[in-house]
C-alpha cells in the first residue's frame, strides 16, 4: 500500500516556528510530526511513501532520507511554486497505479488508516473522504451525504441554516488512481473546492468516512501547544484505566541519559527528552516539554512551555506559556512569557514574535 503526504505548505500561521523548518517537521513530543505520521502509516500496512514538498524541501529530505531508517521506501516530488492540493496530487501521479491514501501533513489524529482503506474498498468508491464533526461548521468546508454515507454535496463555509451537516473534511483521503485524470497538469488546483465538486457532478462514487476520535490541525501556535496538552491528557487517561489513583501531576515521561538535581521539583505532566541536564533548585512543569540535549541551569522556573532540542536556559530564568525552538539560549535572569522564540530574537530585542 502506498501513501501520499502533502508537505509543501509554508506554515505562515505558525511563524516564527516555521521560519527555519517546514511545518510538517515541527516536533510533537520531541519527534517531527511528519515522522510520527509515517511511522503510524507503516503500522497500518503502508510500505511506500511519496512526500510532496515545496517550502524548505531540503530539510525534509535530509531528515527522512529514502526512508530506510524508518523501515519503508520514501520518494519525493517537489514543486517550484505551490500548485494547491490538487496540483500537488496530480504531480505525484506517476507513483500510483493502485488504491492509495493521501494525508495533509499538519494533522494530529488517531484515524485508523487501515480501517479507512478497507471502508473505501467496501464502498467501491472512486474517492473516500475522512470527516470529523464540529460544533460550528461555518468556517469549514462541509460535506453532505446520504443514509448510505455516499457524498451528495459540498458546502463551503455555510451560514446557519444552509446545511444540516456538521461534518467537515478531515484532510485524509483514499483515491483510486483513475480520478487523477480529472485533474489538469501544471495548474494551481484546489482538490476541495474544484476537483471534488467536479467528480461529484460527473457521477463518480464518493464515500464519506465518519471519524469521531481525536483530530487537530496544528495550523497555529495555540493549536500546536494544545496538541501537546491533549497528548499528555491521553496518556494520563490510559494509565488511569489500570490505576485509578494515578494523578496527572505524577505523569513524567523520560527518555534516556537524563540528569536531574535531587532538589529540583517536577510537577507533571512533563516530557523530558534524551541527554537532558536539569540543575539545582529548578521548578519544572506542569504541561512542559524539554527536548533532547537541553540544559536547564539552577533556579529556573519553567511551566506550560515547549522547548525544542539543544535549548540552553541559564540560571534564574523563568519561562511560562512559551515555545523555544532548537538552539535557543535564554540569558540569566531572563523572564519570557506568552512568546514563541527563535534563535536571534533575544539579541535583536524581538522576543514578542507572536502572542500565544
Amino acid at each position: 500500500m502506498k501513501a501520499l503526504l502533502l508537505a509543501g505548505g509554508r506554515g505562515t500561521r505558525l511563524k516564527p516556528l516555521t521560519d527555519r523548518i517546514p511545518k510538517p517537521m515541527v516536533p510533537i513530543m520531541g519527534k517531527p510530526l511528519l515522522e510520527r505520521t509515517i511511522l503510524k502509516l507503516k503500522k497500518c500496512g503502508v510500505n511506500e511513501i511519496v512526500i510532496s514538498t515545496c517550502y524548505k524541501s531540503d530539510f525534509i529530505k535530509a531528515y527522512i532520507g529514502n526512508g530506510e531508517k524508518l523501515g519503508l521506501k520514501v520518494n519525493y516530488i517537489s514543486e517550484d511554486i505551490p500548485l494547491g492540493t490538487g496540483g500537488a496530487i496530480k504531480n505525484a501521479e506517476k507513483f500510483f497505479n493502485d488504491t492509495f491514501i493521501i494525508l495533509n501533513s499538519d494533522i494530529v489524529c488517531n484515524v485508523p488508516y487501515d480501517k479507512f482503506i478497507n471502508y473505501h474498498k467496501n464502498k467501491h468508491a472512486a474517492v473516500s473522504i475522512a470527516m470529523t464533526e464540529v460544533a460550528d461548521p461555518s468556517q469549514y468546508g462541509v460535506i453532505e451525504f446520504d443514509k448510505n454515507n455516499y457524498i451528495t454535496a459540498f458546502k463551503e463555509k455555510p451560514k446557519k441554516g444552509e446545511s444540516n451537516s456538521r461534518w467537515i473534511n478531515a484532510g485524509i483521503y483514499v483515491f483510486e488512481p483513475g480520478v487523477l485524470d480529472e485533474i489538469p497538469k501544471n495548474e494551481v488546483v484546489s482538490i476541495e473546492k474544484q476537483t471534488y465538486p467536479l467528480l461529484l457532478n460527473k457521477g463518480y462514487k464518493m464515500s464519506a468516512y465518519k471519524y469521531s476520535d481525536y483530530w487537530l490541525d496544528i495550523g497555529t501556535i495555540k493549536k500546536y501547544m494544545k496538541a501537546h496538552a491533549d497528548i499528555f491528557l491521553s496518556n494520563y487517561k490510559k494509565i488511569l484505566k489500570s490505576n485509578n489513583k494515578f494523578d496527572i501531576n505524577d505523569l513524567i515521561i523520560k527518555d534516556e541519559n537524563i540528569n536531574i538535581s535531587s532538589n529540583t521539583k517536577i510537577t507533571g505532566p512533563v516530557f523530558i527528552g534524551k541527554n537532558v541536564n536539569i540543575h539545582n533548585n529548578c521548578t519544572i512543569g506542569p504541561y512542559t516539554v524539554i527536548g533532547d540535549n537541553s540544559n536547564i541551569y539552577e533556579n529556573c522556573n519553567i511551566s506550560k512551555s515547549i522547548l525544542w532540542n539543544n535549548v540552553l536556559v541559564n540560571k534564574n530564568a523563568s519561562l511560562q506559556n512559551t515555545v523555544l525552538t532548537s538552539n535557543y539560549k535564554v540569558k540569566p535572569y531572563c523572564s519570557i512569557e506568552n512568546k514563541a522564540c527563535v534563535p536571534g530574537d533575544y539579541e535583536n530585542n524581538l522576543l514578542a514574535a507572536q502572542n500565544l
